[in-house]
């Protein structure tokens, strides 16, 4: 399993995503699920994946590659859209490639076609766009009344985000809510794992401001861990205890 969360403020965007992958107790692995697709300047696009990793992959490699265009016949990539819609199409598009070349054998194996993606960006001067994209290459988009999406094993850090997050909220802040989550996360489901990629682009820079893998044992990252669980701890105990009474029980 795998989380992944992208959260669009008014000052950018921030993408994060774990890097476990398992099958089964006796073989887990870490695998890279954030790509980041960069011209300094005119795009900076990042991917998200969660799901069965065969597939992400091999769509991820036609985004790269390129794939043909039916009306021109030219090959398409990322960094050829010419708006974040585009570009999440053409991931759909990507999907749908490969569902037709592998969905049969994959179908015959026992394989499900479960994956998820989450593409955001900005495309020169247009605004930054957050999506989210499925399975079956359709996909919904990041609004202001709820400026974030998620993927894969998304329960456990999803209050986190109710909670705390809106558009208003600054990018810094933004991040360290999504870390927050994170660790949530990861400490309800052991599929969830370090080492945690996390890319930030600022509005209107074209360009990443961050680019970070968080290893096991980061210093920042353990102190937000602690911080936080004393957080909750001293919250709930500075909270009055229930009013409610006893039942009383009739001794007669």
């Amino acid at each position: 399993m795998t989380y992944c969360t992208g959260i669009l403020v008014r000052e950018g965007l921030v993408m994060i995503a774990d890097t476990r992958t398992n099958a089964g107790l006796d073989n887990v692995s870490t695998y890279r699920k954030l790509h980041v697709f960069e011209t300094p300047g005119d795009r900076i696009l990042a991917l998200a994946t969660a799901g069965n990793l065969s597939i992400t992959q091999s769509v991820v490699s036609y985004l790269n590659e390129g794939l043909t265009n039916p009306e021109t016949g030219d090959l398409e990539t990322l960094m050829d859209a010419p708006t974040m819609f585009r570009a999440a199409q053409l991931v759909g598009r990507a999907l749908h490639k490969v569902r037709a070349t592998e969905g049969q054998s994959l179908d015959a194996a026992g394989v499900k076609f479960d994956v998820s993606f989450l593409l955001g960006g900005q495309i020169r001067d247009a605004a930054p766009r957050l999506f989210m994209i499925y399975a079956a290459g359709n996909f919904i988009e990041c609004g202001q009344e709820m400026p974030y999406l998620q993927i894969g094993e998304h329960k456990y850090g999803k209050p986190i985000l109710d909670r705390a997050v809106n558009f208003n909220t600054t990018l810094g802040d933004a991040l360290k809510l999504g870390l927050i989550s994170m660790d949530s996360t990861m400490r309800s489901n052991l599929g969830v794992g370090l080492p945690i990629d996390i890319v930030t682009m600022r509005r209107d820079t074209q360009r990443c401001e961050i680019v970070h893998r968080i290893e096991a044992g980061e210093p920042y990252f353990h102190d937000l861990r602690e911080r936080w669980s004393a957080a909750l701890r001293a919250a709930h105990i500075a909270i009055p205890p229930p009013p409610y009474k006893p039942v009383e029980v009739d001794k007669a």
